[in-house]
């Protein structure tokens, strides 16, 4: 088999029978309107410049090759030179549903590659010679077939192939996002791709890569194998490419060329590239045919388009009032303006997602005033109940620790509350899951002492006692500055003061949930306390109140990690390592001993948040925690009062082993 060879002139490259052998020899196509490639069997150029290896003609090989030899080894010592190339190719199948044969990036001995097959061979070799070390065959195979007898990994593989179809390494088409190192899949068929082939001759090391067209350079490649090509390169060798079919008709392009010798291929021009041809028949225009009554049949749906707009865009924005909302109406939002603020409640502006639905930023449109605007989900525990009760809870509080509520909007069954919009964030995320910026000991210790002042607020302050329920590190906002407010008053019951609470169902997180509430199901002051110590220790110790540990050992309770580091006189080394060592020990050693104390498994051994705070703000001291000793029901410790004698003794834990986080189970009061 010989090449055909049109004399092609070109103002890029000069034709030449001379061998190249510059050291730093290249040439570089954007589009091939008049290359001098050498062109063989049924490739061409088409009328736009791109180079078409293959057309609608079944079991035809195709090749296009630079029509010079290139140096490719140090005749000296027979090492093989340095290359890069880059191109790009776009594959179509006449079908959608089946592609045929592919295409490969070829350096082979000669221009022609005699006797070589169509179909699966890829107009590469033959059932004689492929495989065979006397080749010196070295191509990157891009295949959109399955042949088995290749040991080919998929119907969309790129490959490695030396002296013949069996690839040397071959994987799955994709790339690396640069940003993310995420692997995407590529189908390479019906668009444009670019690819990049890199041989160091002194590492010895090949290197392919691949991206959607005009995506840039993935910085991982696809492929990378270290191979010495010194034994397959003869000295002078030429470059092209190689393409067939067979039964399934396929057309193979390339658009635009670059190579290099001992250098980076100069980059493609990809604005420059040529189109690709037409796929498929030129689509007729019908306007003087039907014309008239397309024209017509446009303006009357153009009008019932209109009505359906109207009345779906006043059905969207349409919302529920009730009796019982008349109280809040001065605080009732527009769903519309809360759509027009969160731009459609857009994932750009979501804020995070929890038990109870999704959070999103928003600007008012009128106030320009940032909001958090909470969107309880359908599939959300939190119903009507629990929605009312937070709008009741903090809807008039008004407390610099605590986040203010602006309003609500309910639409149909959705359920909306308004916040403050805190800058910062929770305060979880500053402290688990290795964050990227940590609270110092001063900034957590004036957190702590908010959160402090805004409980007390709840329970002892405002006109009616406030059990919150649900105090965590991730119910806990942090403002432009840094303090903390408390908010998500989902879960919050209230009752008057010098009443007693009513009966509910448990309701919380395990980890911060007192003892006797699971018992009794009451919800009082002294649960919130109890969560509280939870938080106190998870605030100075950078932990979870419950951490899961290996299959070989038990769940880390962190009070009774904390409580063990006391017992050795040693509690000031449960802190958290990010605190380093900038921090006030007296401070810390009272966090961690008033968490201990909070944490208390009798409510009776718990102090309340007005005593919290004067130990925070050090009005009082804080009494001294004694072990007495270990039963069968927990440690069991006891206060002492400066020279008093000891009040009373209580377990710290009751022994309870828990697995796994519990769901939070809202349900009516009373059942």
């Amino acid at each position: 088999m010989f090449f055909k060879l049109p004399i092609l002139l070109s103002f890029l490259v000069v034709i030449c029978s001379s061998v190249a052998t510059d050291d730093n020899f290249g040439f570089i196509y954007n589009g091939f309107p008049s290359a001098n490639l050498s062109l063989d069997g049924i490739a061409e150029f088409t009328n736009n410049g791109v180079l078409q290896l293959t057309n609608k003609t079944r079991y035809q090989n195709g090749h296009a090759f630079y029509p010079n030899p290139i140096s490719f080894k140090n005749s000296s010592n027979g090492h093989a030179f340095s290359f890069s190339t880059t191109f790009v190719f776009a594959i179509h199948p006449k079908y959608s549903e089946f592609s045929g044969h592919g295409m490969a990036f070829v350096i082979a001995p000669t221009r022609g590659l005699p006797l070589a097959l169509p179909n699966q061979y890829l107009g590469l070799f033959n059932e004689r010679n492929d495989g065979n070390f006397g080749n010196h065959v070295f191509a990157v195979e891009i295949d959109t077939q399955l042949n088995e007898e290749f040991l080919e990994t998929n119907d969309n593989h790129i490959g490695i192939d030396i002296n013949g179809l069996k690839s040397v390494k071959s994987a799955p088409a994709g790339y690396y996002e640069n940003q993310t190192g995420d692997f995407k899949k590529l189908t390479l068929t019906r668009q444009k791709i670019q690819v990049w082939v890199e041989y160091n001759g002194e590492e010895k090391q090949i290197k392919v890569t691949l991206a959607p067209f005009n995506s840039g350079k993935p910085i991982s490649p696809l492929i990378s194998l270290s191979r010495d090509l010194s034994t397959i390169f003869n000295e002078n060798m030429f470059v092209g490419f190689s393409s067939a079919n067979g039964k399934l008709l396929t057309s193979h392009y390339v658009l635009g060329w670059s190579f290099k010798m001992n250098g980076q291929a100069q980059e493609l021009l990809l604005s420059k590239l040529p189109k690709l041809p037409r796929i498929g028949p030129k689509k007729r225009s019908m306007l003087l045919t039907i014309g008239l009554p397309l024209i017509s049949v446009s303006l009357i749906f153009t009008v019932v388009s209109s009505v359906v707009y109207v009345v779906r865009r006043k059905k969207k924005f349409a919302e529920v009032l009730e009796d019982w909302e008349l109280e809040y109406g001065p605080q009732r939002f527009k769903y519309k303006d809360l759509y027009i603020a969160t731009k459609g409640f857009r994932e750009k502006e979501l804020l995070g997602t929890g038990g109870f639905g999704r959070v999103y930023r928003g600007v008012l449109p009128n106030s320009k005033q940032e909001i958090a605007v909470k969107k309880i989900s359908h599939e959300s525990r939190q119903g009507i109940r629990e929605f009312i009760a937070e709008i009741v809870s903090i809807g008039h509080l008004r407390h610099r620790n605590l986040v203010k509520l602006l309003g609500y909007c309910r639409r149909k069954g959705e359920l909306i509350l308004v916040y403050d919009y805190m800058p910062n964030g929770s305060l979880d995320k500053y402290l688990y899951d290795n964050p990227k910026v940590t609270l110092n000991w001063r900034q957590r210790f004036r957190v702590i002492k908010g959160v402090a002042l805004g409980l007390l607020y709840l329970h002892e302050e405002w006109e009616k006692v406030v059990i919150h329920r649900d105090v965590k590190a991730s119910n806990v906002l942090l403002d432009s500055e840094l303090n903390g407010r408390l908010g998500d008053f989902g879960l919050a019951r209230l009752y008057d003061h010098g009443t007693n609470p009513q009966t509910t169902h448990v309701v919380g997180t395990v980890g911060y949930l007192a003892p006797e509430h699971t018992r009794t199901g009451k919800a009082t002051r002294s649960n919130d306390v109890f969560a509280f110590g939870a938080f106190l220790l998870e605030v100075a110790c950078g932990r979870r109140p419950i951490e899961p540990q290996s299959p070989t050992e038990e769940t880390l309770i962190l009070v009774d990690w904390v409580f063990g580091f006391w017992n050795k006189g040693e509690i000031i080394e449960a802190r958290d390592p990010k605190i380093g060592t900038d921090y006030v020990a007296e401070e810390l050693e009272l966090v961690l001993k008033l968490g201990l104390m909070c944490s208390h498994s009798e409510a009776a051994g718990r102090p309340g948040m007005r005593q919290v705070v004067e130990y925070l703000e050090k009005d009082i001291p804080l009494p001294e925690l004694l072990t007495l000793g270990i039963s069968s029901s927990g440690i069991t410790f006891a206060y002492r009062y400066g020279f008093d004698d000891f009040v009373d003794s209580y377990p710290l834990c009751m022994g309870i082993t828990v697995s796994t986080t519990v769901e939070d189970s809202v349900l009516s009061d009373g059942q």
